[in-house]
């Protein structure tokens, strides 16, 4: 992996910059992408979001991402996850995907510890209807508890199963709908400040379209698919585009990592 944009906030760099003033090519580890990506330290939350798309504007091939990813994808997915307090995903992908619970990872461990949180993040689940079944691994085995967030009116019986589950639910809108900035809110008043969505696309365009997005980190896989699958955010349309900043584009076999900021 190389930097082609190495810019001032990256607090390490992978490898000594030859006469071109690029890095040169070697497998980054851990501790620098997890660097790399640091969460900013300020107290506030923060939105990030993980997504892939190819170079036609796929975010999936059959319906799931990982036709289109690659290892050093994974690696980056993985020291995402290892800096996040929360995942937060749409009801739709956590099926679609097999999400499983977050697991903790032992070259985090001590970067976690001191950053005073614990060893993996939680999995937040965002769904009006709760249409999810409870009896999977990340219901039943979860390091730490699942969240369901959904409106106040979700079906009571889906909430009560959730809760028996061992769920925690969450409210965040009335009726059956969710507001994407009070999910942000209402997570952050539980401390979980490092927010990481990977999407669906529905719910991405959600956040995009609420403006509570901070950043997004997007792979741009070398591929092309064609077809009709979605992009990586999809819904209701912004009135005017927010125009986000590139903070830093690392590069492996073609596949560019670009991470925007508000």
């Amino acid at each position: 992996m190389r930097s082609l944009f190495p810019v001032t906030d990256l607090t390490t760099t992978a490898a000594a910059p030859d006469p071109s003033g690029l890095l040169t090519d070697r497998e980054w580890s851990l501790d620098e992408l997890a660097d790399a990506y640091a969460y900013p330290t300020t107290g506030a939350s923060w939105l990030r979001a993980n997504m892939v798309s190819t170079l036609d504007g796929a975010a999936q091939h059959d319906g799931r991402s990982q036709p289109i990813s690659c290892a050093a994808d994974m690696r980056i997915f993985g020291t995402l996850r290892a800096l996040a307090d929360v995942v937060i995903a749409g009801a739709e992908t956590v099926r679609l995907e097999g999400y499983r619970p977050a697991r903790a990872r032992e070259a985090f461990a001590a970067r976690r510890a001191a950053a005073g949180q614990g060893p993996a993040p939680a999995v937040a689940v965002v769904t009006g209807s709760l249409d999810l079944d409870f009896s999977l691994p990340l219901f039943t085995e979860p390091l730490v508890p699942t969240l369901v967030v959904t409106g106040s009116g979700a079906p009571a019986d889906r909430i009560a199963a959730a809760r028996k589950a061992g769920a925690e639910v969450v409210i965040a809108g009335e009726g059956t709908r969710v507001d994407p900035a009070r999910v942000v809110r209402e997570l952050a008043d539980r401390g979980l400040r490092r927010q990481l969505t990977e999407g669906g696309p529905r719910l991405l365009g959600q956040f995009v379209a609420a403006g509570a997005l901070d950043e997004l980190c997007l792979t741009l896989s070398p591929m092309l698919t064609a077809g009709d699958a979605q992009r990586i955010a999809g819904g209701p349309g912004v009135i005017v585009p927010e125009r986000f900043a590139l903070a830093s584009l690392l590069e492996e076999d073609g596949f560019l990592f670009g991470r925007y900021r508000r």
